[in-house]
């Protein structure tokens, strides 16, 4: 089986710096999942935790399962500080989750993280094998083209980088209810059973725009990517320039030395 191109993407750079910035929301958007205590959850691509720990604190039995090993440990020394035994992190492939067997997860969630695996089709069938039936699917998703910062991010770095492999399935599609519709359908779920809303997650930093910027130069695997293509080209001034104007644009702080920019994402709940 060929091995994931994804991870050597995550284990660039430190994905925790970015995280960091995406805390609140993520404890908000957990708040509103309906976590009850001993509900068995599964944080697909879950990353240092932003979502899996607060589930925790909820009283959730939570699996965090994630590509890049240096985030796993991330998040199992996050879950230890926290004192949680309820919450644990292991490596895998999101295509391919052969480790866990069928129908063990009340919940299976991915905020921003199983989007990005190659092989969408896989990822589908795989959340809804490992999900017990009359359980739940939620995913958050970057749209395509939306006007707001992640989505952007991702454009303009894409601008500087080399095209894709032949083969190459955006992860951006995971943003575009049809395409939810299409993978799911494939895995056996009924399109009146997948529903879909737009809400807002905000990243919060105490420095400024362009420092911010800074930390998806120096963290961020795809931005990173997108700066060594540009210095290739000579061309990593205009792309720090494009950078720095879309976040001070959309810094909504009232304080120019601190961040605080909405993004809009696609919320998907497929009932099993």
């Amino acid at each position: 089986m060929t091995p994931n191109p994804n991870k050597a993407l995550w284990e660039k750079g430190d994905f925790t710096r970015i995280a960091e910035t995406m805390r609140e929301s993520g404890a908000d958007l957990v708040s509103k999942l309906g976590i009850t205590k001993g509900l068995k959850v599964l944080e697909l691509g879950c990353g240092d935790g932003t979502t899996a720990i607060p589930e925790a604190i909820l009283g959730a039995q939570v699996l965090g399962v994630d590509i890049a090993q240096n985030l796993v440990a991330a998040g199992n020394a996050r879950a230890k500080a926290e004192g949680l035994t309820n919450c644990t992190f292991q490596e895998g492939d999101a295509t391919n989750l052969h480790e866990l067997g069928d129908q063990l997860f009340d919940l299976t969630i991915s905020i921003f993280g199983a989007m990005f695996a190659p092989r969408p089709f896989d990822v589908a069938k795989e959340m809804v094998r490992v999900t017990c039936k009359g359980g739940r699917v939620v995913m958050g998703n970057w749209i395509p083209g939306d006007p707001t910062l992640v989505a952007q991010i991702l454009k303009i770095s894409s601008a500087y980088t080399p095209p894709p492999p032949e083969g190459f399935i955006s992860p951006m599609l995971w943003g575009v209810e049809a395409n939810v519709i299409e993978r799911f359908a494939n895995a056996g779920i009924p399109k009146e059973n997948i529903s879909f809303s737009k809400e807002t997650f905000t990243f919060n930093a105490s420095y400024s725009p362009a420092d911010f910027v800074n930390e998806f130069k120096t963290y961020y695997g795809p931005t990173m990517n997108a700066f060594e293509a540009a210095e290739k080209n000579g061309k990593a001034g205009d792309l720090q320039r494009e950078l720095e104007d879309l976040f001070t644009k959309q810094n909504g702080s009232s304080d120019k030395n601190k961040t605080s920019i909405p993004a809009t994402f696609l919320k998907v709940t497929v009932m099993c």
